[in-house]
């Protein structure tokens, strides 16, 4: 694996910290991300929130709080060289601006690749679905629905709490504790990159097992469809994090793990999509042909076909670009 490290020789001590307190350290930072989430009521005696804007709020400033700590713990644990500066404790933990379009752009390129069998499943839909309006003398009104549900989506995600949460808060503050503090941490602690890019999404996965109490107690949810709920997403997170690893190691630049979180928490889970197609507006719900049906299923294939091909090549290593 020919990568760009987050770590500069020129900004980091000969000595290395050793692999207990590495993983010790990495551990307390993803219990303290969750745990810091129940300090307004469990330690502050806060009242209960009355509203979902409330709580959100309370747990954006808790999730910025255990953040922070974990980015100032990092500089006294990290051996770097005391002639400390902003922009090598910045570098350190992958905030830079050189090549920083293409830490932006590869990802997602990449990335749409384990969703382009979902694009094409839309599209076909879409283009179905237009015939279907043409034949009945309605053919501007599936772009005109179109265009006014896309702008009217896009106007309310800017006051929707739950946007800024998967959008913005959570990819952010996720990816600058379980990325940019943890794999300098393991690498400091003599892992090696490959063991690094498997090892750091566990700690990643203890951040979500908290939901496993919230569905269980708060939501009432029988303990078993709680677990299969949770074990699908602890799944899924670990999946993602081996990804997020790769991309921060391969890259050095922690906007390359940020831009595929944000873009997977915008598409979601890519899944094959059934003979059912539905959109938000109800006269466009109708069922796919079966003549589509291989094409979908081809191109669900293609795409992880062609997600672990190009997963080496088109993220690039700076080294590459010729950065060391």
């Amino acid at each position: 694996m020919e990568d760009s490290l987050p770590l500069n020789p020129d900004t980091m001590d000969q000595g290395s910290i050793s692999s207990g307190i590495a993983v010790v350290a990495c551990m307390a930072m993803a219990l303290s991300y969750v745990l810091v989430l129940y300090a307004p009521t469990f330690i502050l005696r806060l009242p209960p929130p009355l509203s979902l804007e409330t709580y959100m709020i309370r747990r954006f400033a808790c999730a910025s709080i255990s953040t922070a700590a974990s980015l100032v713990a990092c500089v006294f644990l990290l051996p770097m060289k005391r002639s400390w500066n902003a922009s090598s404790i910045f570098r350190v933990y992958g905030i830079r601006h050189d090549h920083l379009w293409q830490a932006v752009v590869f990802p997602l390129l990449l990335t749409s690749l384990l969703y382009s069998g979902c694009f094409v499943s839309k599209l076909l839909f879409l283009l179905t679905a237009r015939k279907q309006e043409e034949s009945n003398g309605e053919g501007d009104s599936l772009t005109s629905g179109f265009s006014h549900g896309f702008l009217e989506r896009i106007s309310s995600l800017t006051s929707n709490v739950l946007a800024w949460r998967n959008y913005v808060v959570a990819p952010l503050t996720e990816e600058l504790v379980f990325r940019a503090c943890m794999i300098p941490l393991l690498l400091c602690g003599g892992f090696s990159k490959y063991t690094i890019v498997f090892l750091s999404p566990i700690f990643f996965s203890l951040a979500h097992v908290n939901h496993l109490l919230e569905l269980y107690y708060d939501q009432r949810i029988s303990f078993s469809r709680a677990v299969m709920s949770v074990g699908l997403q602890l799944g899924y997170t670990v999946i993602f994090g081996y990804y997020a690893s790769f991309l921060f190691i391969r890259t050095g630049h922690l906007a390359a793990p940020i831009a595929a979180h944000v873009f997977c928490n915008v598409m979601g889970l890519p899944l094959i999509s059934s003979t059912r197609g539905k959109v938000k507006y109800p006269h466009l719900e109708q069922k796919a042909p079966l003549h589509q049906i291989p094409s979908k299923l081809i191109c669900h294939i293609r795409e992880r076909i062609k997600f672990w091909h190009f997963l080496g090549d088109l993220v690039p290593s700076w080294r590459r670009l010729g950065y060391n």
